[in-house]
């Protein structure tokens, strides 16, 4: 099968038919020119390889393309430099959402495809903190984090009710929730409001279980975060795409694949999973490749050693001093292409919600601003405060976790897209948003 990976490869790059000639001056395969020829036609019978014109050279199937892919044996680690440039552009964000953000543009920017990052499912996170402010007489805001970064506001209305009630509730309530997956934190909540005499702090009471409830049916603040459409539009004919680009209209189609293949991809030695054509059951993507990688608390990608500077968190807390004009730090689509594939073939191994009237109370948007940093500045605080065994260090290391990424982030281009530079970026990517997440909950 060597002459599928050298058309395969030859093809990547140079986007025309591969013929024998060009195989045997571009490969050293140890085989005469005639023999090439030879496999070539038996890889056509087989079903990897097509001849679009009598005359021209070979082109790779779907089945071509997918035993190119099973065949990389393991994906090729960054260099310090492209490490450097991750971290880099990825440091200056200044919150979850402008981290995805420019998860998304620093992808499409490596890959020259479309890029897609996924906020995390909310009914795969956890409570960090709640915390309730009282913002009039009768209206009361309660502002949900979650593990992963996310942050929910909801108006609950109150009644006749002293504030010092809420800062007493406010306690009760982190001392049950905290750490509790969202379905479970609203039944502890609901339940708390069968232990409560007063009418209108059951109301409250009530009301704060509702609005969990919502969230975690609701999913809204799972959005989905592209970059690259553009430039994917002008490299290759928009027609070839024209249906991918109206799938992506359609955001709940690309939400369900991407969400089930970064599940699949928990499984895979490389966190890593590749769908080629029919493989994505998505009619819109028949002529397009999908490589997706889950992220999260709960995904199961796990670091190289070689690559562990990238997601250690002194980096990640540190990268902001470097040189960020650094040269080698650069990251462009033909730098990065062209370090990847050389050391690839040297190795020769295969939504946040939001309210409106936080934009006319600016008060209120400061003290929400405030209850973040606090949180996030101290993730211990609150499990060491409590004496509440539900939320004691013993009781977090041993809940129940399982391999099922909260988020996705992936990138979609052609059939004949360079598989080893978007597999190697897309990993990367993935895995310093595990290690953001892991590092503020």
């Amino acid at each position: 099968m060597m002459v599928l990976r050298a058309v395969v490869e030859d093809y990547i790059r140079s986007q025309e038919p591969v013929g024998s000639a060009s195989l045997t001056k571009n490969h050293h395969l140890g085989v005469s020119s005639a023999t090439i020829r030879n496999d070539m036609s038996a890889l056509e019978e087989e079903g990897y390889l097509v001849q679009p014109h009598t005359s021209a050279g070979r082109i790779p199937t779907e089945k071509g393309y997918r035993y190119f892919v099973d065949g990389l044996a393991s994906i090729i680690p960054l260099s310090e430099a492209q490490r450097r440039g991750i971290r880099n552009f990825l440091s200056g964000s200044v919150s979850l959402q402008d981290t995805l953000q420019r998860s998304a543009r620093l992808l499409a920017s490596i890959t020259g495809q479309i890029a897609l990052v996924a906020s995390p499912s909310l009914s795969k996170s956890r409570v960090r903190h709640i915390e309730l402010v009282q913002v009039s007489e009768s209206t009361l805001l309660a502002v949900i984090i979650t593990d992963t970064g996310s942050v929910a506001q909801h108006m609950l209305p109150i009644g006749n009710i002293h504030v010092d009630d809420f800062s007493s509730l406010t306690t009760v309530i982190n001392n049950k929730c905290v750490n509790a997956p969202f379905d479970l934190a609203a039944r502890y909540v609901r339940d708390l409001s069968l232990h409560i005499d007063d009418s209108n702090m059951r109301i409250v009471i009530s009301s704060l279980a509702a609005a969990i409830d919502d969230m975690y049916a609701g999913e809204h603040a799972h959005d989905l975060y592209v970059a690259g459409a553009s430039q994917l539009a002008h490299k290759h004919h928009a027609n070839d795409f024209a249906q991918l680009f109206d799938a992506l209209e359609e955001q709940a189609v690309i939400m369900r694949l991407m969400t089930s293949l970064s599940e699949e991809a928990s499984d895979c030695v490389n966190g890593v999973s590749v769908a080629i054509g029919s493989e994505t059951h998505t009619p819109e993507l028949l002529n397009a490749s999908v490589v997706t990688s889950g992220y999260g608390y709960d995904s199961s990608i796990e670091c190289d050693e070689s690559e562990s500077s990238l997601y250690n968190e002194d980096n990640i807390k540190d990268s902001s001093n470097e040189d960020s004009s650094n040269e080698d730090a650069t990251f462009s689509s033909s730098t990065y292409r062209s370090k990847t594939s050389n050391r690839f073939n040297e190795s020769n191994e295969s939504k946040v919600l939001s309210c409106d009237y936080l934009v006319k109370k600016e008060n209120t948007k400061n003290c929400i601003d405030n209850i973040c940093i606090s949180t996030l500045k101290s993730s211990d605080d609150y499990k060491k405060s409590s004496n509440n065994k539900d939320i004691s260090d013993n009781s977090l290391n041993n809940t129940s976790h399982t391999n099922v990424p909260v988020a996705f982030i992936g990138s979609i281009g052609p059939q004949h897209m360079d598989y080893a530079v978007t597999m190697s970026a897309v990993r990367a990517v993935a895995r310093y948003l595990n290690t953001f997440i892991s590092h503020n909950s």
